[in-house]
């Protein structure tokens, strides 16, 4: 996939900051760009979204990366890859989550995150009182909001990457987490 934009010039002190973080400046940072005022909305949501402690760190970032799998955005699976690694979350499990239907390596609750996600992500949106209620007993009402807020911004910084043209940036080649394919029999299987 190529950008269908091309990179606008980020302020000095921002490109500094993410390669300073995170080895390179976000691609998708500088596409959207061309509205600072969509950029600045976008990275300081998903700051406050960083600084969110009520759902466990691997329960989100496989929530993340469900729904990135799921739609398609190989960015989001690529830097939560590395994200996994700079967490110290499982990085076998994190390579799974494209397969997760398949994989044994995930407990009850994260395939119950992870289907969450993926029923938030299609559409019309698939949630049953009984998933949400499941979860929410599980997790608490504070961690239910979070996850489902996360979920929400997953779908709309994925959809966001895919529609711009953005794909992977090699940042989980720093990692050697693999980055993993959906099964060929298209969309999640039961």
């Amino acid at each position: 996939m190529a950008l269908r934009l091309p990179k606008a010039q980020l302020p000095t002190e921002l490109g500094e900051k993410m390669i300073e973080a995170f080895g390179a400046v976000f691609e998708p940072t500088e596409v959207i760009w061309h509205n600072p005022g969509v950029a600045a909305a976008n990275t300081e949501f998903a700051g406050r979204l960083a600084t969110w402690d009520a759902l466990d760190e691997s329960l989100k970032s496989f929530a993340h990366m469900a729904v990135a799998s799921l739609v398609g955005c190989s960015w989001c699976l690529d830097i939560n890859y590395f994200q996994a690694r700079n967490q110290g979350l499982d990085l076998a499990k994190a390579s799974q989550v494209p397969n997760w239907r398949a994989s044994e390596a995930f407990t009850p609750l994260e395939r119950d995150v992870m289907e969450y996600a993926e029923a938030m992500s299609v559409t019309p949106p698939t949630v049953t009182d009984e998933q949400y209620g499941g979860l929410l007993d599980a997790l608490g009402p504070a961690a239910m909001v979070e996850l489902t807020a996360y979920v929400a911004f997953a779908n709309m910084a994925a959809r966001n990457n895919i529609a711009n043209g953005v794909s992977s940036q090699g940042f989980s080649d720093s990692c050697e987490v693999p980055l993993a394919g959906r099964p060929a029999a298209g969309g999640p299987s039961a």
